[in-house]
C-alpha cells in the first residue's frame, strides 16, 4: 500500500473509532467533506499542514496516521 492510501485508511479507521462522520471530521479539521472523502479513498495527496489538521481533529499524533498497523 502506498503512503497516500495508508494515510487514507488510517484517517478512516480513526474517524470511525471516534464515532465521527466525514462531515463532523471535516468541520473539526476546517476542510470540505469531499476533500476528507478523497483523502480516505487515497485519491488526494495532502499537505503536511492538512495532515496536522486531521491529526489534531482526530486527537492523534500526525505520525500515527502514516504508520502501518496503527
Amino acid at each position: 500500500m502506498d503512503l497516500v492510501q495508508l494515510l487514507g485508511a488510517n484517517v478512516r479507521r480513526q474517524r470511525k473509532l471516534k464515532g465521527l462522520s466525514q462531515e463532523e471530521l471535516s468541520l473539526r479539521a476546517d476542510m470540505k467533506r469531499s476533500y476528507v472523502s478523497d483523502l480516505e479513498r487515497g485519491t488526494r495527496n495532502p499537505s503536511v499542514r492538512a495532515l496536522g489538521r486531521l491529526a489534531n481533529a482526530l486527537g492523534v499524533e500526525p505520525a500515527s496516521l502514516l504508520r502501518s498497523g496503527e
